[in-house]
């Protein structure tokens, strides 16, 4: 019997949650996860509040309203995330998923003064001149109207690396988002080890730069690849402890 689309973009929220604790790129019981399952984007599944990573199943996950604002009244559902990921759903109607991490390179180069990521590599190269930057920080994102505001910096955009913060990751699908996010973390420390050594950086020119991004965008069924690999290894050693 197949699955609903609900039940699918559950296990899959789920998978995602369990393969970035794997991966270590996790921040204690913070941060969250969303994904759109109407079509209108603004019914959506996210993770309950403090929960940790590894342990989040496909029935944890929340089904709110980003309409509903007594949505926000439920003491499983984290202020920060109803009013980043609320507003997103309901802004960008576009988005299904949306990933924000606190992940130490990503965060790392989101601290410098002037945030960037210049291509010197076909990792970093997906990025260039496609990722917004916040550079106004003010706390916990904890009410609508800020919530809003990185919606309308998302806008356009499908990444936001956030100022002193983290970043956050938005897609068409939750492969997409996750390959993405793997792939920007991997990114940034490719960058912050090349600094490192305190070496002038050789920075492709912009043509090749442009060529290597839209090369990327030509390939999301690589990222989808990714992730159903990534889900199949967490099958797996499952199976493993079993044994």
């Amino acid at each position: 019997m197949a699955l609903s689309h609900e039940e699918q973009t559950r296990i899959d929220l789920a998978a995602t949650f369990r393969i970035i604790a794997h991966l270590g790129m996790h921040e204690a019981v913070a941060n969250h996860f969303s994904a759109a399952v109407s079509a209108d984007g603004k019914q959506f599944l996210l993770n309950p509040k403090w929960k940790h990573f590894s342990r989040i199943r496909a029935s944890d996950l929340l089904l709110l309203n980003a309409d509903d604002p007594a949505c926000a009244d439920n003491p499983n559902v984290d202020a920060t995330a109803w009013s980043i990921h609320g507003q997103i759903h309901r802004l960008l109607p576009q988005t299904r998923a949306v990933l924000h991490l606190h992940p130490v390179y990503t965060t790392a180069v989101a601290c410098l003064a002037t945030p960037h990521i210049p291509p010197i590599d076909q990792n970093t190269a997906r990025y260039f001149n496609r990722v917004a930057v916040d550079e106004l920080y003010g706390g916990m994102a904890d009410t609508e109207a800020e919530g809003a505001r990185l919606a309308g910096l998302l806008d356009g955009k499908s990444r936001l690396l956030m100022g002193n913060h983290g970043v956050m990751v938005t897609a068409p699908s939750m492969g997409e988002a996750f390959d993405d996010i793997w792939t920007l973390e991997r990114s940034c420390q490719i960058l912050v080890t090349a600094w490192s050594t305190g070496q002038p950086l050789r920075v492709l020119s912009d043509d090749v730069a442009e060529k290597t991004a839209r090369g990327w965008e030509g390939i999301a069924d690589f990222s989808r690849q990714h992730f159903e690999e990534m889900k199949q290894l967490m099958i797996e050693a499952d199976a493993s402890v079993l044994d």
